[in-house]
Parts: C-alpha cells; structure tokens; sequence
C-alpha cells in the first residue's frame, strides 16, 4: 500500500516538472512575426503587460514559485484525505485502525489550516513591502 501511495505522490508531482515549452530551438521569441503581435494586441486588450515577454519581476517569480508549492502541497493534503477515509473504511470495527485514521484526518486538517494561516501573513506581509 505505502508503494502505491509513494507511486501516486511521484506521478502527480511529475505534473509541476517541465512546464515551460519552447517552440522554437533557440528558446527566442520572433517579435516580428504576425501572429505575436496579433497575440501580443490580444494580451493588452486583456489587460496584461506586453511590454517585455522574457523579463519577470521578483514578486511575479516569488509567486509562481509560491503558485507552484501550494498546488503540491494540495495534492498532498487530498492524497492524505483519501488514504485516512480508506483506512477508516476498511478498519472494519478495529477501533485501533480507526483511531489512526482519524488521528491523520486531523493532523491533515490542521496541518492545511497552518499552511493557509502562513500563506495569508506572507501575502499580507509581502502586498505591504512591495505596495507601501
């Protein structure tokens, strides 16, 4: 069981490796092209910045990385939530099982209500240094 769990971490966690595509081999952007500047006037009618396509600033960087952090970490609060409901189903009435279960339902729900009270300082610490 524990294989399959470390399986299914590993796999799902695949999903934030290697997310950036580069189409063309130099890793360039043609900004001469006319589909780029059709996309580039679709971006500003959005709203978004087209100034520059290959420079980020630090907050836009920090919240990626951020972005990318507490997206694995919610796959790993749900995986947690499926493993404790299946060991609480098939504790069939070991009360032993059963108080483990719920013993890793709670540090899990806990465990979340921390990483969201900490993202929120962060956020709220971090709109104050850069906005102030």
């Amino acid at each position: 069981m524990k294989k399959i769990i470390l399986i299914l971490i590993f796999s799902l966690s695949m999903a934030f490796v290697g997310h950036t595509v580069f189409a063309d081999a130099s890793g360039s952007v043609n900004t001469n092209n006319a589909m780029f500047k059709n996309l580039q006037g679709t971006a500003g009618t959005g709203g978004y910045q087209t100034n520059d396509v290959n420079q980020y600033s630090l907050s836009q960087i920090i919240g990626q990385v951020v972005g990318a952090f507490l997206g694995l970490l919610g796959i790993i609060f749900i995986i947690l939530i499926i493993y404790s409901g299946y060991n609480w189903m098939t504790a069939n009435g070991n009360e032993e099982k059963v108080d483990r279960a719920k013993d890793t339902l709670w540090r899990t729900l806990i465990g979340l209500i921390i990483i969201i009270g900490a993202y929120a300082i962060w956020n709220f610490v971090l709109n104050k240094l850069l906005y102030s």
